[in-house]
């Protein structure tokens, strides 16, 4: 009986780009991770637009924290909310009615003095003002115990010796202190150069608790989760595609079945 030969060969049609790519679970999961990853994104950056106010600080005053130039975000905030050691943002008619960003070192009811041991005094405490130019005083020359009325802030700049703050203003019918409806916001991070959150006030601590960040680290994390599912849910189809390819490269090179 004569051998008879007979190949196998791959049915017409069944080329990589045809029918849909990827098994059908796997396109419904990369486009729920797309829908899922658009809906992070998007919420996210809306959340922070609501929250969250862009500023270009103009002037060195708050130096080392803020540098001229820099661009920082700062929580749209209630002037109630604010408390010892905050970074605000302002805007009072006697301090050029233009948004202005200072320190909090004291609120209303407290007193306020320097120097002593070239620190600032706060109801009577030394304030260990960790965020001051290392080698600093807290002030350049002394000025006399201040008592902040209620309702009120007195505010210094972190660069003491070229800042206009409440140490100008001590002949104000004010006494150098701000309104807390005065503030507009309360500066949570640096974001251009990207130096990041502000360090904590500890300083402040045995005076009172100081205030809590705002939702930046979270705003941040539901926008890089979001784009990274949208990314990972568009690669699907691509990789999927990619496979699908390499398997009937693979099928159309083996040895032909002899029987």
């Amino acid at each position: 009986m004569g051998g008879e030969s007979m190949t196998h060969t791959a049915p017409r049609g069944s080329g990589a780009g045809t029918g849909p790519v990827g098994s059908r679970t796997g396109q419904r999961l990369s486009g729920l991770a797309v829908a899922l990853g658009l809906v992070l994104f998007l919420g996210g950056f809306a959340w922070g637009a609501v929250v969250y106010r862009p500023y270009t600080v103009p002037t060195s005053s708050m130096t080392p924290t803020i540098d001229a130039g820099d661009r920082i975000l700062a929580q749209r905030v209630d002037g109630g909310e604010v408390r010892r050691g905050d970074v605000v943002v302002f805007k009072d008619a006697t301090w050029a009615n233009a948004p202005m960003v200072k320190r909090v070192v004291a609120v209303g009811g407290d007193t306020v003095s320097c120097c002593r041991d070239g620190r600032l005094r706060v109801n009577g405490k030394e304030i260990d003002e960790t965020y001051l130019p290392a080698g600093t005083p807290a002030e350049m020359s002394n000025f006399p115990t201040v008592t902040v009325p209620e309702g009120r802030l007195f505010l210094l700049g972190d660069e003491r010796g070229n800042s206009v703050d409440s140490t100008a203003h001590l002949t104000d019918a004010a006494g150098g202190t701000v309104a807390r409806s005065a503030v507009d916001a309360r500066v949570d991070a640096v974001v251009w150069p990207m130096e990041g959150m502000l360090k904590r006030p500890t300083g402040f601590e045995p005076l009172g608790a100081l205030s809590s960040p705002g939702p930046l680290r979270t705003i941040t994390l539901l926008v890089i989760g979001g784009a990274v599912l949208v990314l990972g849910g568009g690669a699907y189809g691509p990789i999927a595609k990619r496979t699908g390819a390499a398997r009937v490269r693979r099928a159309s090179s083996e040895p032909a079945g002899v029987r």
